[in-house]
């Protein structure tokens, strides 16, 4: 059984503005709701790319995802590797051009949580907070753009 949602918003800045800042792991904490964003791992080709290990947090809560797809400028893929107690975490994130700026489709889903009675809160949680932060690259991708 896999338990998923999908969550679409749109930025007026190019395709390019918006990935910049979405394959920038050390960059979320400046945008994203996170007081910090690192890198502990380098991917490949790019220090974001596949492979590459990122951690974000705030206050005690930090998670691990571990980036599987990087396919420059249109979809990023990672997985959850450490830090919440839910299994088979992905969330994939697409960017299509659009006469009047970007589409961002932020697709995600998890098989089980811990303990499986908490399927419904982590689901409604990601839902929420995955919908707060494709708003938040979108607006962010549009003041860069400006700016």
């Amino acid at each position: 059984m896999s338990i998923s949602w999908e969550v679409v918003e749109h930025s007026r800045a190019p395709v390019g503005d918006v990935w910049a800042l979405l394959a920038d792991a050390r960059g979320w904490s400046k945008w994203a709701r996170f007081s910090s964003s690192t890198l502990e791992r380098e991917g490949s080709p790019e220090p974001d790319g596949v492979g590459a290990l990122r951690c974000f947090g705030t206050g005690p809560i930090h998670s691990r995802e571990e980036v599987v797809v990087f396919d420059a400028p249109t979809h990023l893929a990672y997985e959850l590797r450490k830090g919440m107690p839910i299994d088979g975490y992905r969330a994939d994130v697409y960017l299509e051009a659009e006469p009047t700026g970007t589409k961002i489709t932020w697709a995600s889903s998890f098989t089980n949580a811990r303990p499986a009675i908490a399927n419904g809160f982590f689901r409604s949680f990601f839902k929420f907070f995955i919908g707060d932060t494709a708003k938040r690259l979108a607006r962010a991708a549009e003041h860069r753009a400006v700016g």
